[in-house]
């Protein structure tokens, strides 16, 4: 009689067994190589999974440049991710390629996510239907190097507020050589970074333009407001000489190490400022212009479901979307990565506005504006072509600005074909 029970307790765990595993489920995330966006998402990933032990996610990143063309590749073959992440600017060329699927309803209402996101969300909306969600939103701001500042003769806890003052901080901050070379920058100078967006949604504006028309599709910075945009931004280092392009090849290198007084980056830099024992760093709102007029850029990077996934794996796809789009979540992110919650309700609270560091970058988002990229690598490159005839091959602003106009329209007309 025993032994009979022995059996039929050992058939019945046997079956137990069977039924978790057949219920296990193993979906895969996709990011790319960013060490303080790797590490919150395995954060995040691991509290997911404590929480939901039939769902097992695994994390594959790519090195940024790489990243677009893996995904294509797996997706398109069936392989590879089952929630992805991308920049916000590359979601047409993700449903051309049938690479994303509309975020089902039942799990996603619109109602709720235009009312409890910021707005710039909608730039992950086609034809009715929203294709992805974002953990965080940033805008940029202008960091500043404390000690350089007090060195330069400059009040540590009084950064600039507009562009004169900007001018006026960077020509005091810079340190040249005896030849007169820049070994320490007043400011940094990278249209790879962020400066493109700095040119494109802020100075333009600041001169009395705009860069697009009709939806973005448009190009309008062919214009006086453009060419002014362009020549103050070259100025800097062709008139001033208080930045230099490619110094020590990345904006945010020269920063880090002590060798910029400021900088313009987003809020997905603070974590990487955050290890900076050197120095005390600070942040301040983008300068504003004569008038008082600001402007700033807001981006982010959103979270969809691949046109592969189904059954299964779509139910636990849902949920891990849900989860890495909540409230807990963007508050690990922020804490971890720096970037603000996309969730006003999460990002717009008392303790936030006050912060030193995240204030200034939560007032750019009152009045930040979010470019519609058809394809924001190649569109960012016509401004790094730009800029680079003027620094380097010493072309005529305007004839560049009238070629990057022309580059960036046919860029531009070939995505709506």
């Amino acid at each position: 009689m025993r032994f009979k029970k022995m059996v039929a307790g050992l058939a019945f765990g046997v079956s137990v067994l069977a039924a978790n595993a057949a219920s296990a489920v193993e979906i895969e995330y996709w990011q790319y190589v960013f060490d303080s966006r790797v590490k919150a998402m395995d954060q995040l990933i691991q509290k997911f999974q404590a929480a939901n032990p039939g769902i097992t996610v695994k994390h594959t990143t790519f090195p940024y440049a790489e990243y677009q063309t893996k995904v294509a590749a797996a997706v398109t073959a069936g392989q590879g991710p089952d929630v992805v992440q991308l920049f916000y600017g590359w979601v047409d060329g993700f449903l051309a390629g049938k690479l994303i699927q509309p975020l089902p309803k039942d799990a996603f209402p619109h109602d709720k996510i235009e009312s409890e996101f910021f707005p710039i969300v909608t730039a992950m909306k086609r034809n009715g239907e929203y294709y992805g969600l974002p953990t965080a939103v940033r805008s940029l701001a202008l960091f500043y190097n404390k000690k350089a500042f007090q060195a330069a003769g400059l009040d540590p806890n009084k950064p600039p507020q507009n562009l004169e003052e900007f001018l006026a901080a960077a020509e005091k901050a810079v340190k040249r050589d005896g030849a007169g070379n820049i070994v320490s920058a007043g400011v940094t100078l990278d249209m790879a970074g962020q400066d493109h967006q700095w040119w494109r949604e802020v100075l333009i504006r600041q001169n009395g333009g705009v860069p697009y028309t009709d939806n973005d599709r448009k190009v309008a910075y062919d214009s006086e407001a453009g060419l002014k945009a362009l020549q103050f931004y070259t100025d800097l280092q062709t008139k001033y000489k208080v930045g230099l392009a490619g110094f020590m090849d990345e904006g945010q290198a020269a920063f880090k190490a002590g060798l910029a007084a400021m900088t313009i980056d987003g809020t997905f830099r603070l974590g990487a400022f955050n290890s900076i024992k050197s120095f005390e760093w600070g942040v301040t709102e983008l300068p504003a212009d004569s008038k008082g007029m600001r402007s700033n850029y807001a981006s982010y990077f959103a979270n969809a479901i691949t046109g592969k996934v189904q059954g299964e794996k779509l139910e636990a796809s849902k949920k891990f979307l849900a989860y890495i789009t909540s409230p807990e979540a963007m508050d690990i992110w922020l804490k971890a990565v720096g970037e603000l919650p996309a969730r006003r309700s999460a990002a717009l609270t008392s303790e936030n506005l006050a912060n030193p560091i995240y204030g200034p970058f939560l007032k750019g988002l009152e009045y930040a504006r979010t470019t519609m990229f058809v394809d924001e690598a190649a569109q960012r490159q016509v401004a790094i072509d730009m800029v680079n005839r003027v620094l380097i091959q010493k072309q005529d602003p305007k004839a560049s600005l009238a070629e990057a106009a022309k580059a960036e329209q046919a860029i531009i007309d070939r995505a709506a074909k």
